[in-house]
């Protein structure tokens, strides 16, 4: 009777593998860590985390990277002595045992992948196509987020564009404006639903991030001509005088521009 010896080459190989998958692994995590950490505190130091978080929680994002990136230098300092550990005497590598969802190192080479990815671009605030998406409102709702606080200015002319949004909110008669001055900054929208000698003048309201921002604005009537001398999401000063018109069967509040002035975009372009 002939004994068969049972094929030994795939076991070895298979340990062989997952030898070289633990010696990785730990070194995959830490430049995890780290990519993370660098690409938060890219984001603070550049100023562009202003266009993904509320100002009062920027603290946070720039504290998780410091803290993610001590943590990978001190795992890199430690993975020489941890690959020692884990050997035997015979040179043999003991991985420890673990449940994942995903096969190991699958979970830390995705988050690497993206936080490479966010390294190679620079996040851009929302724009006018974002903002028709969302719908542009002239009135704080109840179904949208409401604002900390409300702090209105004692003369109109110093209001902002949100401080006059939420104006409305607390008393939505457009008649009791009218002839008041305004000196604004935003964006421009251009919307099907008004004329053509109209556009929106807008800007984004944050509450906790760029995932929860919703768009605000006023239609501006144009002193003449239509509103192609103004691209969508040309950011511009508007000063005028308000008044009331009646846009797409509705009465609203309006601004009827004596003066507008491109201006950059600023650091900070959501509104709170």
């Amino acid at each position: 009777m002939t004994v068969r010896a049972k094929p030994t080459t795939p076991r070895r190989k298979r340990r062989s593998s997952g030898k070289k998958l633990s010696l990785w692994l730990p070194l995959l995590d830490t430049v995890t860590m780290l990519a993370w950490g660098a690409l938060l505190l890219r984001f603070w130091i550049t100023g562009r985390i202003n266009v993904l978080l509320h100002p009062g929680y920027v603290w946070l994002a720039y504290s998780a990277g410091f803290f993610l990136v001590g943590v990978a230098v001190f795992k890199a300092i430690q993975l020489p002595s941890r690959f020692r550990r884990f050997r035997t005497p015979s040179g043999d590598l003991i991985s420890p045992q673990h449940f994942s969802l995903f096969p190991p190192g699958w979970s830390s080479a995705l988050l690497l992948i993206v936080a490479l990815f966010g390294l190679q671009f620079t996040p851009r605030p929302f724009a006018s196509q974002v903002a028709l998406d969302r719908g542009v409102t002239d009135s704080l709702t109840m179904t949208r987020s409401q604002p900390q606080s409300f702090r209105s200015s004692s003369s109109p002319s110093e209001r902002s564009l949100v401080e006059w949004v939420r104006t409305l909110n607390v008393y939505p008669e457009p008649d009791a404006y009218a002839g008041q001055p305004a000196n604004v900054e935003g964006f421009v929208i251009h919307s099907n639903e008004i004329p053509e000698n109209y556009f929106v003048i807008s800007r984004f309201v944050i509450t906790c991030c760029a995932a929860d921002a919703y768009p605000v604005g006023i239609p501006v009537k144009l002193p003449e001509g239509d509103r192609s001398a103004y691209p969508p999401d040309m950011w511009l000063r508007v000063e005028g005088e308000m008044m009331t018109e009646t846009l797409n069967g509705r009465r609203q509040l309006v601004i009827q521009a004596k003066s507008l002035e491109e201006i950059p975009e600023p650091d900070t372009p959501y509104d709170y």
